[in-house]
């Protein structure tokens, strides 16, 4: 085979391959091993290659990417940039996107070798025409500039390279182009800022973090939407966090949240704003947030509350992320009736609301619900157990009854829930109380694909793991269990024929 490439490489470098040897070639590169490639490649195979991108034929160029690519992953980054990068500069200006794609790649391999990088940061011109990819229509080709300029900027250098030279201004320029390309830029820049306090640093100095901090606290709502999901991924890191704090940003977003009652708009950003508040109390201190940001609270209750799908959907998941820790547990609990209230609320919604809204309720009642059990105090279980039976009359069965419906989802939706109380003594107990409850879990018959196989097992497994199993179900039931879990998810019990003499 390796002879067949070298034959076909030879070809394709005296330009005497036709299209249907390049098709060969590219499904021959790819059963050939990376280090038999590297040694039947040469200079002149890769620089024909690259040359017959140069054609006006669809194909032939789609071919020749194919083959490339391979190849290209079979050299060392360091002889890529050292002997390509005419070929490379001229991939960027190439009017044929997966060659654009193909050569930032490249140059995204290069720059993370230690030995490569610095004749990439020493080649502003092909930088340069990276960073104006990102002002291109194709948002394949963006995104691909995105991820090799943020690799740039992983060292001190790379950072210097891009917000301490003339690139900044190309940056800059290249915000200009529109709304959308403006949002790719601040996209990279949050991506950069996220990696370090120093990179951050760098960021903050060139200006373009102000701009965006900017955008998000002025008029427009629409633009507003956009930038708090930016500013939420930087909020994920300590130092990000610090630092909005810093600038007030924080208090800025507390200060929208609270004057969104007099604005008719409010419905395109509050969403995004009440997100950020959920994902700060979760990586920070859920107690930290709701006392210092009272309003974040107010405004969860009150979408919870409303009669607006989609703000009851933010409500719901807000609720189900700041209740996946114990301390967002105990500051949901001291809201006292009102949360209790909202339970029954999410509990109907889980049964009646559009099959979307019920999916994200369902989520967010295993969120609240589940307890670790190195957690599970008298106190905590105590409350659970309440939050569970405020969601329904007779909670158990409403899940139950969900998860005998045909819709994928709604069932795994329902195991899950199942899933998150199977280790808490009083959910087992209402479990065993619960006529055929234990018949179904084992049942296998019911499970009709994978995920729901899946999603059953992980019940069994969480209910065989606790260790108050045993006792509560009885050991007929338990080695029941231990026996489903054993056989695995997808068992199938073999069913024995008897051949009858005579019969057809």
């Amino acid at each position: 085979m390796a002879e067949a490439v070298a034959e076909l490489l030879e070809r394709a470098a005296r330009r005497e391959a036709p299209l249907e040897e390049l098709r060969a070639l590219r499904l021959a590169v790819q059963a050939v091993p990376l280090a038999a490639l590297r040694a039947r490649l040469s200079d002149d195979h890769l620089g024909a290659l690259f040359a017959l991108l140069s054609v006006n034929d669809r194909e032939q160029v789609s071919a020749c990417v194919s083959i490339l690519e391979r190849l290209l992953q079979a050299l060392d980054p360091l002889y890529v940039i050292q002997n390509l990068r005419e070929e490379l500069q001229k991939g960027l200006f190439h009017p044929d996107d997966s060659v654009k794609i193909l050569t930032i790649s490249q140059v995204g391999r290069i720059v993370e070798n230690s030995d490569a990088v610095t004749e990439i940061l020493n080649s502003p011109e092909l930088l340069r025409q990276i960073i104006n990819c990102i002002g291109g229509e194709r948002i394949a080709v963006a995104k691909e500039a995105i991820k090799s300029l943020s690799r740039v900027a992983q060292t001190r250098d790379g950072l210097e390279a891009l917000f301490v030279s003339s690139l900044l201004s190309d940056l800059k320029n290249v915000m200009a182009t529109n709304d959308v390309v403006r949002y790719r830029v601040y996209e990279l820049i949050v991506e950069i800022s996220s990696v370090s306090a120093d990179s951050l640093n760098y960021c903050a100095n060139s200006g373009l973090i102000s701009e965006l901090i900017g955008e998000l606290t002025g008029d427009d709502v629409l633009v507003r939407s956009t930038c708090i999901e930016m500013v939420t991924s930087l909020a994920h890191t300590p130092h990000g966090r610090q630092y909005l704090a810093q600038q007030g940003v924080i208090d800025k977003i507390s200060n929208i949240i609270v004057g969104a009652e007099s604005d008719p708009f409010s419905a395109f950003y509050l969403p995004g704003f009440v997100k950020f508040f959920g994902n700060l109390a979760v990586v920070d201190s859920p107690q930290q947030i709701c006392e210092r940001y009272p309003v974040f609270m107010e405004k969860v209750f009150e979408m919870a509350e409303s009669h607006d799908p989609t703000m009851i959907g933010v409500a719901v998941d807000t609720l189900g992320v700041l209740g996946s820790n114990v301390e967002g547990k105990q500051v949901l609990q001291k809201t006292r009736s009102r949360f209790q209230n909202l339970l029954t609320r999410i509990g109907h919604q889980a049964k009646n609301a559009p099959t979307e809204l019920r999916l994200r309720c369902l989520d967010a009642i295993s969120s609240l619900l589940y307890l670790p059990p190195e957690q599970q105090t008298e106190d905590l279980l105590r409350m659970t157990e309440s939050w569970f039976t405020s969601l329904a009359s007779q909670p158990l069965e409403l899940f139950r009854s969900i998860s005998t419906q045909p819709f994928p989802d709604l069932h795994c939706g329902a195991l899950r829930v199942f899933t998150a109380i199977a280790n808490q003594p009083w959910a087992q107990k209402l479990m065993l109380a619960s006529p055929g409850f234990v018949e179904y879990v084992v049942d296998r018959s019911v499970e009709p694909d994978k995920a729901s196989k899946d999603a059953k097992y992980e019940l069994v497994k969480a209910l065989v793991n606790s260790k108050t199993i045993a006792e509560i179900f009885g050991n007929q039931y338990y080695l029941r269990l231990r026996a489903y879990l054993r056989e695995g998810p997808y068992y199938v019990k073999a069913v024995s024929t008897t051949a009858v003499e005579g019969a057809e």
